[in-house]
């Protein structure tokens, strides 16, 4: 599926993931509607800017009125669904994570339908990898108590409105999102300037399979095109494992500064994707994470790097 010329509608698109993924949409020819509360007038403006029409919604009250409708005749290619709310309270999360997905999927029909899930939905499996297949469970409950039971809430709503729609879906499940100036590893590097020791798992070394957004955009037409009805589910993560205490060593490699660490059972322990599906489609990451991580430096604490 090639991506330029379509009518593509991202939802929660002032996230960290889906600006980038819209903005780079944009700049490729495709009509974009970004979808969100736009409750940062700055960042609206940087989307019009990039030519990105703004539907202003508020999935927690259902109000959708600013999206295309199917049953309107108004068409749409493809709908992202990116938005995620992480508020920690269970009739919040499982309003927008869930029911509010199938109601954009059940509003829009598009023709073909991702929806960013997340590895957060496995259950532990310490340091093995984590296929498609595997169980599901809890494996974030320690630190947001209501992320992985209403992701997979999402999961199974958008699994059936797609069938009772007839819409190919995708379900991508994301393990640790960063690009140019934003991500987790960027977390743990301010951590480190203001001296504040990272935790890590006892179960060490603390491990995850990180993807730029430079491969997130690469992989998105391969997803695209294994939509399918019932959905297709796929692991949207990187090529190689890593763990959180090389990448805060490299950090400091990069920057000068040195990383602590706290060892404990508060937090959130390894969770490595299986890519073999999703190499299969789109072939190996192409951003290493030394490289990515530089990159996130340079653009993020260009300061640290010159020091």
């Amino acid at each position: 599926m090639q991506l330029t010329g379509q009518r593509i509608v991202v939802v929660g698109v002032t996230g960290r993931v889906a600006k980038p993924l819209a903005l780079a949409l944009a700049a490729a020819g495709n009509d974009v509607i970004g979808a969100a509360r736009f409750t940062d007038e700055a960042a609206r403006a940087e989307l019009e800017a990039a030519g990105i029409t703004c539907a202003p919604v508020d999935l927690n009250r259902g109000d959708l009125d600013a999206l295309p409708a199917a049953a309107d005749g108004d068409l749409v290619d493809v709908v992202l669904n990116l938005a995620v709310a992480q508020s920690g309270r269970w009739p919040v999360d499982l309003r927008i994570n869930a029911e509010a997905a199938g109601e954009v999927l059940a509003r829009i029909r598009p023709g073909r339908f991702l929806h960013c899930s997340t590895t957060g939905v496995y259950a532990p499996k310490g340091h093995e990898a984590m296929a498609e297949t595997d169980a599901l469970g809890d494996n974030h409950a320690v630190m947001m108590p209501t992320y992985s039971i209403s992701k997979i809430a999402a999961e199974t709503v958008v699994r059936t409105v797609g069938r009772i729609f007839d819409v190919p879906t995708t379900i991508a499940r994301l393990n640790v999102p960063y690009g140019d100036g934003h991500g987790w590893p960027a977390f743990h590097l301010m951590m480190m300037q203001a001296g504040q020791a990272v935790p890590v798992h006892v179960d060490g070394p603390t491990e995850y399979t990180p993807i730029h957004d430079v491969d997130i955009l690469r992989t998105l037409p391969a997803l695209l095109d294994v939509a399918s009805v019932p959905a297709t589910i796929v692991n949207w993560a990187g090529s190689e494992r890593v763990s959180v205490e090389d990448w805060c060593a490299h950090l400091g490699e990069l920057t000068g500064l040195t990383p602590t660490f706290e060892r404990t059972d508060r937090c959130l322990e390894s969770v490595v994707a299986d890519t073999t599906l999703l190499e299969s489609l789109a072939g190996p990451s192409t951003i290493d994470w030394r490289t990515g991580f530089r990159r996130l430096v340079e653009t993020s604490f260009p300061d640290l790097v010159a020091r």
